[in-house]
């Protein structure tokens, strides 16, 4: 049985997700459908890439997945159909699919134009349809020799710092950055290290939250192995006054310095 997986800057307050769902379940395919988010900031490609780029490689290989983010712009804009690490991803063309992953799609194809109507039910929802029906990617549409795509950003890293920043915001305030584990574990060997955030700094990864006091900020390093900064029972967003893009710097030192 096929699966969809559904991510949009829809919301919860209006039909619009029941609307594209009914469209995906009222089909003799009869796909399993999971949300992965409905509370993507309006148009905001970059938290979309970082949610969904979080979870898809989670789901079965050739899982399908329908990313409606500004795709009323698909009345203006290319919608798309992608093979990326053997997933795919049927999008409006703004550059989240150089986003989602490092590797380059094996396949994009351009999707009949919208015209008028809604884009998600319209044309996102029949051709996750044909995919879990069987149909190649080839046969959605024609060859798309050029999609829109963004540099990824990456840290900058040597023996004496890593500069990285706030790649993510989530449900709870904490900061998600773009510091891998990998590279602290490397650079911190044999030295000391000072994190530096806004007008904070901490001198300690925290292992577990058993550690830390209500009220206390911490750092850590998440499920995703990238650096987190977080205050336990409290909004690290706010009470640190950091944000996306938020510069995050870890300054290193010899013990014997």
């Amino acid at each position: 049985m096929a699966i969809i997986t559904f991510t949009s800057d829809f919301g919860q307050r209006d039909a619009y997700v029941a609307i594209v769902k009914a469209a995906l379940l009222n089909s003799r395919q009869h796909p399993v459908v999971v949300d992965i988010s409905h509370h993507i900031a309006p148009a905001n490609v970059a938290q979309a890439a970082f949610v969904l780029g979080s979870a898809f490689g989670e789901f079965p290989a050739a899982t399908i997945h329908l990313v409606a983010i500004d795709s009323q712009a698909g009345m203006q804009q290319p919608v798309i159909a992608a093979e990326v690490e053997g997933h795919f991803f049927i999008t409006p063309d703004n550059g989240l699919i150089s986003l989602i992953s490092e590797w380059e799609p094996e396949k994009v194809v351009l999707l009949p134009a919208a015209g008028k109507g809604f884009v998600a039910r319209d044309v996102m929802a029949p051709a996750a349809l044909n995919l879990a029906n069987g149909a190649l990617l080839e046969e959605l549409g024609d060859p798309a020799p050029d999609i829109k795509a963004y540099a990824r950003r990456k840290v900058k890293a040597n023996r004496q710092e890593i500069m990285g920043h706030v790649m993510h915001v989530d449900h709870y305030g904490n900061l998600i950055t773009n510091i891998p584990r990998h590279d602290f574990d490397i650079l911190s060997k044999d030295k000391t290290y000072t994190i530096k955030f806004g007008r904070e700094s901490a001198r300690h990864i925290t292992r577990s939250l058993s550690e830390v006091e209500p009220g206390d900020c911490y750092v850590t390093f998440n499920h995703l192995d990238l650096l987190e900064i977080g205050i336990r029972h409290g909004r690290a967003q706010q009470l640190l006054g950091l944000d996306f893009d938020s510069p995050v710097i870890i300054k290193f030192e010899d013990y014997a310095d």
